[in-house]
């Protein structure tokens, strides 16, 4: 018997992974929402930010997965039926936002914002580069990609500490963990990297106070969810110039809107939501196997608590 997969999103192109995923599940059409005909069994779907009663229409569903790290989207709606709902965990998702990181860290560690500004006004301007082990990183979040790109720049030689809410052991990475370990742990960043979940705990987690606790000059690359921080103190203290600069990936609302204050700030770099994207011919097959252990009886795996919203 032929069943159904329902894509929606409105980001990702359907066609990659309805070739990756009919190859690996023959008997399982991939569907966007308007392809969904009377005929079809939609058992499974495959979103990112459906719209609000999405699922009711789809009664049939015997798994969600959600096509990112992140579950906070999910969170608290209505139409979402009691089913397992999983999240992708795959090594090229971690990879590219490694990169991103990375790079973000780097633009700073080497001063490339100043030279940026000193092309724009025709200065010969010379930073005298410091040692990796001289500049203190801090990543908020130590989870699957926060771990992971901790351990890459502490690999490059960066002094690196992490926070996490409940305690972690990393190596080579100064761990902190708890909200009473916060305030100093920010104290120590130079360039906080901010990489965690989107949940009731942390909403909101990096207000003013938390920005205050930065050194001056201290540089914050999001990565996570734009929400976990106070946007309205960020841009304030990037104003004030207590923050040097911010390498922005997401935001509190999506796309970031025109003539919103973060746009025309020279000592901002935003990018739109772009750190790291499911790839399908990777990913692919982890969504297969959880079909096929859906299908068994079993637990599919990175299964999403949504109660606690990762």
């Amino acid at each position: 018997m032929t069943e159904t997969l329902v894509f929606a999103s409105a980001v990702d192109p359907v066609g990659p992974w309805r070739t990756a995923l009919e190859a690996l599940l023959p008997d399982v059409r991939v569907r966007t929402p308007e392809e969904i005909g009377p005929g079809d069994d939609v058992r499974y779907a495959l979103v990112w930010k459906p719209p609000a009663g999405f699922f009711a229409r789809h009664p049939g569903l015997r798994l969600v997965t959600i096509l990112g790290a992140g579950a906070d989207a999910l969170v608290g709606r209505d139409d979402l039926p009691d089913v397992p709902v999983a999240r992708l965990s795959d090594p090229e998702m971690a990879r590219m936002m490694t990169h991103y990181v990375l790079f973000a860290v780097l633009r700073y560690a080497r001063d490339i914002p100043a030279f940026e500004a000193a092309q724009r006004s025709g200065r010969w301007h010379y930073v005298h580069p410091r040692e990796a082990r001289e500049i203190r990183v801090g990543v908020l979040g130590l989870g699957e990609l926060g771990g992971a790109a901790a351990l890459e720049l502490a690999r490059q030689g960066f002094s690196v500490a992490g926070w996490s809410r409940t305690p972690k052991a990393l190596p080579g990475i100064d761990c902190h963990a708890g909200p009473d370990a916060l305030r100093p742990f920010l104290a120590r960043s130079e360039i906080l990297v901010v990489m965690l979940p989107l949940t009731p705990q942390t909403r909101r987690l990096i207000g003013a106070d938390e920005i205050a606790a930065l050194p001056r000059g201290a540089a914050l690359i999001n990565v996570s969810r734009g929400a976990v921080i106070d946007e309205a103190a960020l841009v304030a203290a990037l104003a004030s110039g207590h923050l040097g600069g911010a390498t922005l990936d997401v935001f509190e609302t999506e796309p970031l809107a025109e003539g919103h204050a973060l746009w025309g700030m020279e000592n901002v770099l935003v990018t739109p939501h772009l750190a790291s994207v499911a790839i399908p011919a990777s990913a692919a097959r982890q969504i297969a196997e959880n079909i096929q252990r859906v299908r068994t009886g079993r637990a599919p795996e990175h299964r999403v608590d949504l109660r606690r919203g990762y």
